[in-house]
């Protein structure tokens, strides 16, 4: 299929459950495996397991698609085996492709990209590689389904999010790129809890939402509401200054932190106790030799959330180290390989039940039924730095009258980075650097 990288980049398709990198610049790999990740490992998010269920052949579609694209020697749907009837519907799916499902245990991170190409394939990718590098690709379920309806000339302009946690109605929704997190939030009945914090995404990798006016993104998955006082949410929201004091004062260096890191168990040599050690003793300085291998993190939250001992935060000191290395230039050098992967690796990953207990979710832990029709909205800001590549360059000016589907930004010539489309039908009433603003108006 020539034409699938053209029209999956002309729609502004991004990968949808992580990072929000271009597909069609991953499209291009040359690789022997495709993997459909559906492991959607956080606990409370429910779009994944819906969507395999209910736009299974609109799924199906895209992979062939992307089958007859790459040519691959295999290709796998990576869900969890607890999930029975997504399992018997697509083993029926995937045997005209040459496919097979793969089950999953139920730990987390089973969705991490190179946590999930060792499950699937037995490859280790390189510390700070991707799966290409050894022969794999690895795409998202909603991905997929925005591949399908690119098929079709139908660019991004919804999303799936689950709203979750402390709310009155949990639900799965699909909803205008653009729409804001109060709007969201007022979908699902509004917070159960008077005092709460709001994430974007997961209990786990979740980033604190600042401000509910904000717009969703093509990437944005999840909005967790958290009642204030729990575990979770009183991490989001602690100081840097208090993260600090707290991790020099009480790290233990038990090294808890590095023995259950996914990345350590796989080989990598990513030992945080060893950066929280090098912090704690070295001042509020980094440097490259002592603290490279931050640069190695994913940020899953695992040393954070589940492993330490004494609540400090070895996910957030990992974080900042590796912001501050990467402002300054400092990249991991390539060419490094792990030492193997663990022996005992299979017995330290972590059980997601025990998450949800152990982070006290375990009354937010019910279902989020999808409803696939889209839902209206009367104003969205969509917007026009995406999570990952470069900024777009408004190609509208306020006045204008768009469709759903209109091109409103523009990736700059040569830049890696997605198109941005107008969501509702409207007028443009406001055009920022940031985002398009559109209200709706009736004909």
């Amino acid at each position: 299929m020539a034409d699938l990288v053209r029209l999956v980049q002309q729609a502004g398709v991004v990968g949808a459950g992580g990072a929000g990198f271009p597909t069609h610049v991953k499209l291009g790999a040359q690789v022997e495996v495709v993997i459909v990740n559906g492991a959607e490992c956080e606990p409370l998010l429910r779009v994944d397991q819906q969507l395999l269920l209910l736009e299974a052949e609109a799924l199906r579609r895209g992979l062939a698609a992307v089958v007859e694209h790459l040519r691959p020697r295999a290709v796998y749907l990576a869900v969890k085996t607890k999930h029975r009837e997504i399992l018997h519907t697509w083993e029926e799916l995937l045997a005209p492709l040459g496919g097979r499902v793969h089950g999953l245990g139920d730990f987390y991170p089973a969705g991490d990209e190179q946590v999930l190409v060792y499950e699937v394939t037995g490859r280790v990718v390189p510390p700070a590689g991707i799966p290409p590098e050894v022969g794999v690709l690895v795409m998202n379920v909603e991905t997929l389904y925005n591949v399908s309806r690119a098929l079709e000339g139908q660019p991004v302009t919804h999303k799936f999010v689950t709203v979750a946690g402390a709310v009155t109605a949990p639900k799965t929704m699909r909803v205008p790129v653009g729409i804001s997190y109060a709007e969201l939030l007022a979908l699902a009945g509004g917070p159960a809890v008077k005092e709460f914090t709001c994430l974007d995404g997961g209990p786990m990798m979740g980033r604190p939402v600042a401000d509910l006016g904000l717009p969703v993104t093509k990437a944005t998955k999840a909005l967790v509401v958290l009642p204030a006082g729990s575990r979770a949410a009183r991490r989001a929201g602690t100081p840097w200054e208090a993260v600090l004091r707290r991790s020099r004062n009480a790290c233990e260096i038990c090294r808890m932190c590095t023995d259950l890191c996914p990345r350590y168990l796989l080989g990598h040599p990513l030992e945080v106790h060893r950066i929280m050690r090098a912090f704690a003793y070295g001042g509020d300085r980094v440097e490259p030799e002592d603290h490279l291998a931050a640069l190695l993190c994913v940020e899953c939250g695992v040393c954070e959330q589940f492993a330490c001992p004494v609540g400090i935060f070895p996910r957030t000191v990992a974080a900042e180290v590796k912001r501050r290395l990467l402002a300054a230039g400092v990249r991991y050098p390539r060419g490094r390989t792990g030492a193997g992967v663990r022996r005992y690796r299979e017995g330290r990953r972590v059980p997601t039940g025990r998450l949800i207990r152990r982070l006290g979710l375990d009354p937010w832990d019910r279902p989020a039924p999808l409803d696939p029709v889209a839902v209206p909205s009367s104003r969205v800001r969509v917007p026009l730095r995406p999570p990952f590549g470069a900024a777009c360059r408004p190609v509208v000016e306020a006045g204008a009258r768009v469709r759903t589907g209109d091109p409103v930004g523009e990736v700059p010539e040569g830049a890696l980075g997605a198109r941005a489309h107008a969501s509702i039908e409207g007028v443009v009433t406001a055009v920022t650097p940031d985002y398009v603003e559109i209200t709706a108006q009736e004909a």
